[in-house]
């Protein structure tokens, strides 16, 4: 896996207020990464029981 593959984006909407999805190939972690302006962040999509959402990794 190159440096710059690690984290694949499954899902995009906005422009000026973007909201992605993003699956880390490495460990199958989905992210919410919200960009806004000049700030943004990243943190882990969590389910109804507070445990991260894990998509299956395809290698």
């Amino acid at each position: 896996m190159k440096k710059n593959d690690r984290f694949e984006v499954v899902y995009s909407q906005g422009t000026l207020n973007v909201m992605e999805i993003w699956i880390d190939k490495a460990t199958g972690v989905n992210y919410l990464y919200h960009q806004g302006g000049n700030a943004g962040g990243l943190t882990p999509l969590l389910d109804r029981e507070g445990k991260p959402i894990i998509s299956s990794v395809m290698n």
